[in-house]
């Protein structure tokens, strides 16, 4: 920015609960616009390297720009103050126990992306910051930068946008990136190619589907009649080779059975875990913030480990119909037995925070839930074979995936509104030698 005073400019659009600044970086003079959001989940905090890596690519390339009459307006940080609490682990060592014994991911009602009231009930000002910004740009398309803790890569879209799948596989194999080809985040969403999927429009329902399902309105939809297609993309910490196995195991309903059956028990041990300790916990603000995510947590896995069980029946949508699984490939197994530990892991990582936090812990529960991260840990690399991904990769994996749908986004189609480029523009390239 110092180097390119006029190109790029910075500006404060608002600010957090807690006081910090919320930062918008834009880049070019074009009149149509691109926004990018990082950190809107604030464990998942590769989309901050992944913007600044995109406004040099940008600042380099006049096609991204000025060239295409674009600018390129860049959310440094959605969520600041949650993104302030996994300091603990940011700084490294990267190892799955460090990670999760420092994780702080909100209750679903404090984080900003979500408009379970509607965009008029919105009262986080970080959410209201989006809005505003959103209806002021109208972009022909938004980027939302997410990460998975454990597993592969995939992009959600509101609307599709013909020929990413094969891009992203290119960008996933250059870089040695697995690719979800069944993450639970889309288990009843229609697939637009492998390792691509199409968020469903917003419906009402009840808390525990908005939870795990993003069944509510959001603001990945919010600037949708504007022309908006918004891509949310998922770029992996720890990777998983299996979540992109295709293929179906003699053994799938087995396997599920005790995917269910361990979420039961390690639900079960959570729960004593959390009756131990909440006596002692006291009211303190931080108390309350570190509990919400926990009763989240605690809320959804008995419907979850009932809804996976083949001996329980299919699953209910909104409406109260029947919703059995889709096909129980290697991957989509291998991404349910993810999740589920996650949300142990997730949990036992939070309890352990509130326990330190208090102080003291006359009901000895710090040793048990130790033992348990390391299980589950353990689990992650023994069983799955999880392997660090270094931070560089993942943040150029993202911003390609970013530059490949803003090629595709800006053609002229249905899906591309107001960013309908000029025929016979060039297409932009896209990749860049690995740095």
């Amino acid at each position: 920015m110092d180097r390119r005073p006029r190109d790029a400019r910075l500006r404060q659009v608002g600010t957090s609960r807690a006081g910090l600044p919320l930062r918008l970086l834009s880049v070019g003079h074009g009149s149509r616009q691109v926004l990018v959001v990082a950190g809107p989940h604030a464990n998942e905090p590769v989309g901050g390297a992944t913007v600044l890596r995109l406004a040099e690519r940008v600042l380099a390339d006049p096609r991204l720009c000025d060239g295409a009459d674009v600018t390129w307006n860049l959310l440094l940080c959605l969520d600041p103050d949650g993104s302030r609490r996994n300091e603990g682990w940011l700084s490294g060592p990267y190892t799955l126990g460090h990670h999760f014994r420092h994780f702080f991911r909100p209750g679903f009602m404090e984080q900003p992306e979500w408009l379970p009231d509607g965009a008029e009930g919105a009262t986080l000002p970080e959410t209201r910051t989006l809005l505003a910004l959103q209806d002021e740009l109208r972009p022909f398309l938004q980027c939302s930068l997410h990460g998975v803790d454990v597993g592969g890569g995939f992009v959600e879209l509101t609307r599709d946008l013909p020929g990413l799948a094969p891009r992203l596989a290119h960008i996933a194999t250059r870089l040695d990136i697995p690719l979800e080809l069944g993450p639970y985040d889309t288990l009843y969403w229609p697939t637009l190619g492998p390792a691509v999927y199409r968020i469903p429009p917003p419906r009402r329902g009840d808390l525990a589907a908005a939870i795990t399902e993003a069944a509510v309105e959001s603001t990945w939809f919010h600037p949708h009649p504007y022309g908006t297609v918004t891509a949310v993309v998922e770029a992996p910490m720890w990777g998983v080779t299996a979540v992109q196995d295709a293929s179906v195991p003699a053994d799938a309903e087995e396997t599920l059975r005790g995917v269910s059956r361990t979420l039961r028990r390690d639900t079960a041990l959570l729960e004593e875990l959390l009756a131990r300790i909440r006596p002692y916990l006291g009211t303190a603000g931080d108390v309350d913030r570190l509990l919400a995510p926990v009763d989240d947590y605690v809320l959804v896995c008995p419907g979850l480990a009932d809804s996976w069980d083949p001996d329980t029946g299919p699953g209910t949508d909104v409406d109260g119909g029947a919703r059995p699984l889709p096909p129980l490939t290697t991957a989509r197994l291998t991404a349910l037995r993810i999740s589920a530990r996650r949300i142990a892991l997730r949990t036992a990582g939070l309890l352990h925070q509130l326990v330190t936090a208090s102080g003291h812990d006359p009901s000895g529960a710090t040793a048990d839930l130790d033992r348990l991260v390391d299980a589950w840990c353990a689990d992650y690399h023994d069983g799955h074979g999880a392997r660090w991904i270094p931070v560089a990769r993942q943040a150029e994996y993202q911003a390609r995936v970013v530059l490949a749908a803003f090629d595709l986004a800006r053609r002229p189609g249905p899906a591309s509104g107001r960013g309908a480029r000029q025929l016979g523009a060039p297409p932009v390239r896209t990749e860049v030698p690995f740095e």
